[in-house]
């Protein structure tokens, strides 16, 4: 029996806008292995987004079942749901998701408020992440104070900073240019290499090969499952 991090199992995700039922994504069954490099792949529409937010607790479905890391998820509380997505998964957005007044130790700081840590073990837990990313010193600069890969550098640092079992990454590249995707892809790829799972969603092509696995998603299923050959 693998070591499965993630089990989903007949997950559909149904949404009602007035008199519509909109299924976005239908019955998916899925597992992903603990340190797995999975990337979901679609084009708009096909459901990645949705089954993202599920994975990553920000949505529940509508039925199926969802087990992470050996907790039955779909039936915790919304408090539950929170504290496991603060403690279980790292999240990186394309937008980086930074708050615009802080500094970047205080960005990448700001989950272990949550988690109870006073401030000396914030700050010196941030540090090492900001460290770790290539970013020592840059830590009291703002986001406005920084470029667009050192932004997503923070972001990295940040989802890295309460040692996530998951990093849940969307559209990581998104808005950058190709050789600071590189620079950030072989950065997912060290964390990957550390132990971490790594779920990445991306339409690009050349971003998903990064990843051991591709899962492509169309019309709110799986269309295909394979093993990437080039890793």
């Amino acid at each position: 029996m693998p070591d499965n991090i993630i089990e989903l199992k007949e997950i559909t995700k149904v949404y009602v806008m007035g008199d519509e039922r909109i299924e976005a994504v239908k019955n998916i069954n899925l597992s992903i292995a603990r340190n797995e490099y999975l990337a979901l792949m679609g084009p708009s529409g096909s459901g990645k987004s949705t089954l993202m937010n599920l994975i990553g607790c920000l949505d529940t479905p509508s039925s199926g079942t969802y087990i992470l890391n050996n907790q039955m998820v779909s039936e915790l509380s919304d408090n539950e749901l929170a504290e496991i997505r603060n403690k279980e998964i790292g999240f990186v957005f394309q937008t980086f998701n930074l708050l615009p007044r802080m500094s970047s130790l205080e960005n990448v700081a700001m989950p272990l408020i949550y988690a109870g840590k006073n401030k000396i073990e914030r700050d010196e837990i941030a540090m090492q992440k900001l460290k770790e990313v290539g970013l020592g010193d840059r830590v009291m600069h703002k986001p406005n104070e920084l470029s667009g890969g050192q932004r997503q550098r923070v972001a990295i640092a940040r989802a890295l900073v309460n040692n996530p079992s998951i990093i849940l990454a969307d559209e990581p590249t998104g808005n950058l240019d190709s050789k600071i995707s590189e620079e950030i892809m072989q950065i997912l790829k060290k964390i990957h290499e550390s132990g971490n799972t790594i779920i990445l969603v991306t339409h690009e092509k050349d971003i998903a090969q990064h990843a051991h696995r591709i899962v492509k998603l169309r019309d709110g299923m799986i269309e295909s499952d394979t093993l990437n050959e080039d890793r």
